[in-house]
């Protein structure tokens, strides 16, 4: 007996599935581009429990009679490719024929649809890939597809899915994207049996991102002008740098109306910045390419996010390009929002580091300064307090004070009954390029980073209001309120009991808006959104794959750490008591995620390097 067989139809559809059907979100993402391709002016998309209970899609396109609805069922039969010259200039949002038998081989499938102009439609079942039945059924023109129970017959798939929240903000995401590719379309996505957006169709692009992105970014808005490369043409709108966020996710690219991925134009996006945004994070984009079909591979990715440009160097110049010019205001008007056209018409140093981290040496605490006439001013080591500034964990219930939340310009001294390591004996000498502070030590050289210093000591006071402690609230005078996205909203709101721990105050405002009421004590920032939305993409990061709550309260106080440290500036009349509130943390040598808040080059290495 031969050891290689023909997979059977049904096991070689769900090996397909594991391409195309990663999640709930790709099965909206199949269905709609069907809907779309087919001509369709308003598309309803119903979810129940995150779409993992039921996905529906419904169209009133040109729907199919029974013998097409049937083939659709079949492995690569497709109405959207005839030959492969086609393949060529593909402008179909779909071609391959696999979706559709793909989710019907791991779902509970039924599909009813009925032609423009037929008296009566047809309705299939099928259950995880077997046909059950087949009838004539009264339905309205068009076509609607409902996926029940995904993945109830491949277990091993199902355990990987989220929560239900997650699933349903990949899904809405899904359904933004294919919005703002086709604003002449009316969307309308239902959850749980009530509408989340239902969104008229438009003529002008702006329309459709004030209704998804928010008023406040509408209001921002900055036109790319339509500029032509060769054979392709450019339009779309910008945010300015200061919304720039750390991830893509405020990204939306469309060639040829298809909503896609690509490293490339991100990086042409940024040099079209001009280093108006800073490393690390991303401009705010929506921007709409057409493209000669000849020019571009649309099929090199299973769920055909990624796409492979024949002339990559000309798509990047022509971007980065037209975002500078448009930034600096060089074009000419725009044309009337009318004349917008939809959517196209569908058929390092080698050098080894000098220093190392400071390691204790067991000495008294004492700070000394160095004054401008360099001649040291001694300064007293702080007080022990009278009374406890923090509770015990264990026993106490009182308000605690943590050493951040004094006034700069005031000692801070280390909460009682908690091991402190002794500060060494330190000169300030002062501040070195505004980035760090130079110590004197007894043997050499000590360089504080004031940045790494306040994350330790935001972090370990947020990991004590996590064992029971509180921290200080203050409330706003005017709550602020955040337009989100999709996802966004969804971490947000899954975070909202550790927000709470670490004294921010955050709810639910309807829609994927929340509502900033409070603020920990010890942030003074003027720019609350800026903040939130800095915090929304460090937990992206750190806290999306991490299982339990203690570790995933660890990954939020870290990144609201790194977001506090960020802001503390390098000043010598601060970098007293910042070193003596990093001597009360357990550990003040180094940050959460183990960068060093101290570096020490003795005598010794200087010797070496000036070749004593």
């Amino acid at each position: 007996m031969p050891k290689i067989q023909i997979l059977d139809d049904t096991l070689a559809s769900q090996v397909a599935a594991g391409e195309v059907v990663e999640r709930p979100s790709s099965v909206v993402k199949e269905l709609v581009e069907n809907s779309l391709d087919a001509g369709a002016k308003h598309v309803t998309v119903e979810i129940q429990r995150g779409g993992t209970a039921m996905i529906r899609v419904t169209d009133d396109a040109c729907g199919m009679n029974r013998e097409d609805a049937l083939l659709s069922l079949e492995r690569h039969a497709t109405s959207k490719l005839k030959n492969s010259e086609q393949l060529e200039s593909i402008l179909t949002l779909g071609f391959r024929g696999e979706a559709v038998p793909s989710i019907a081989s791991v779902a509970r499938f039924r599909m009813t649809t009925r032609e423009k102009g037929s008296v009566a439609g047809t309705e299939i079942q099928v259950d995880g890939g077997t046909l059950r039945d087949v009838r004539d059924a009264g339905v309205p023109e068009g076509t609607s597809i409902e996926v029940k129970q995904i993945f109830f017959n491949v277990p091993a798939r199902r355990k990987f899915l989220r929560a239900e929240s997650t699933e349903f903000a990949h899904v809405e995401h899904q359904v933004r994207l294919h919005a703002l590719a086709a604003p002449e379309v009316r969307f309308t996505l239902i959850k749980d049996g009530r509408p989340v957006f239902d969104l008229p169709a438009a003529s002008d692009w702006r329309v459709r991102i004030s209704s998804l992105a928010g008023s406040e970014a509408a209001g921002k808005l900055i036109e790319v002008k339509r500029s032509a490369g060769p054979g392709m043409v450019l339009r779309g709108y910008l945010l300015p740098a200061d919304y720039a966020r750390k991830g893509r996710r405020q990204q939306f690219v469309f060639l040829n109306g298809r909503p896609i991925e690509d490293s490339a134009i991100s990086r042409a996006l940024r040099d079209g910045y001009k280093g108006a945004v800073s490393d690390g994070v991303h401009p705010a984009a929506w921007l709409w390419i057409d493209m000669d079909p000849s020019l571009v591979d649309v099929n090199v990715h299973p769920a055909k996010k990624e796409v492979r440009f024949r002339r990559p160097f000309d798509v990047r110049n022509l971007i980065a390009e037209a975002v500078e010019r448009s930034l600096a205001g060089d074009l000419e008007e725009p044309p009337p929002a009318t004349d917008f056209p939809a959517t196209p018409e569908r058929a390092e140093t080698t050098e080894q580091p000098v220093g190392s981290p400071v390691a204790p040496t067991g000495k008294k605490p004492s700070v000394s300064a160095v004054g401008a006439s360099s001649q040291r001013v001694p300064v007293s080591p702080p007080a022990a307090p009278s009374q406890p500034s923090s509770p015990s964990r264990e026993t106490s219930t009182s308000q605690p004070v943590f050493p951040h939340q004094v006034e700069q310009q005031e000692e801070l001294t280390a909460p009682s009954g908690k091991p402190v390591v002794e500060q060494p004996d330190f000169r300030l000498i002062g501040p070195l390029h505004d980035r760090y502070v130079v110590l004197e030590g007894d043997e050499g050289v000590v360089l504080l980073d004031p940045v790494a210093a306040r994350e330790r000591i935001v972090y370990e006071d947020l990991l004590a209001a996590g064992s029971g402690a509180a921290i200080e609230s203050q409330g706003l005078l005017v709550p602020e309120l955040l337009e989100l996205d999709a996802v966004d909203y969804d971490i947000v709101l899954r975070h909202a009991g550790h927000f709470a721990e670490a004294g921010m105050q955050v709810d639910s405002f309807g829609g994927t808006t929340v509502q900033v009421s409070s603020m920990p004590a010890f942030i003074k920032v003027s720019d609350v959104r800026g903040f939130l939305l800095e915090l929304v993409d460090e937990l992206h990061e750190t806290v999306g794959s991490r299982r339990g709550k203690a570790m995933a309260f660890e990954a939020f106080a870290t990144g609201l750490a790194k977001r506090v440290g960020r802001r503390e500036p390098c000043r010598i009349d601060h970098a007293e008591s910042l070193l003596t509130a990093m001597f009360a943390c357990d550990l003040p040598y180094c940050t959460p995620d183990g960068r060093p808040t101290l570096i020490h080059i003795s005598l010794n290495e200087l010797d070496r390097k000036f070749g004593k």
